[in-house]
């Protein structure tokens, strides 16, 4: 599966546009977390714990996003895009989206 973010891929080409795909999840720190958190934030820099929650919920919905368009039966992703959310304090959906296709290689 070839994910990307520009609108074509260079030395393929679409045979079938499928539609739109996205992956969704929604994730919160844990109440220990958040405290570990806080005393990062009193000594300044990067709250590592939010870092590691932030990578591991794009991923999560990066690998939705791929399972939703190989069951649509696409090869590919184009212009796959992130968006954030805070829904609570403390809870956040990241929604990662894009199209769906079919596509070969050129020649």
């Amino acid at each position: 599966m070839l994910v990307v973010t520009t609108n074509e891929i260079e030395g393929y080409r679409v045979v079938r546009h499928l539609g739109m795909v996205k992956g969704l999840t929604v994730r919160s720190r844990s109440v220990v977390g958040n405290l570990g958190a806080a005393i990062q934030i009193f000594f300044g820099g990067n709250i590592t714990v939010y870092t590691k929650l932030a990578e591991q919920t794009r991923q999560e919905a990066f690998d939705l996003l791929v399972k939703n368009a190989q069951e649509m039966g696409a090869n590919a992703v184009l212009a796959m895009r992130y968006d954030a959310n805070e829904i609570a304090a403390a809870v956040t959906e990241v929604l990662a989206y894009g199209s769906a296709v079919v596509i070969e290689p050129i020649g």
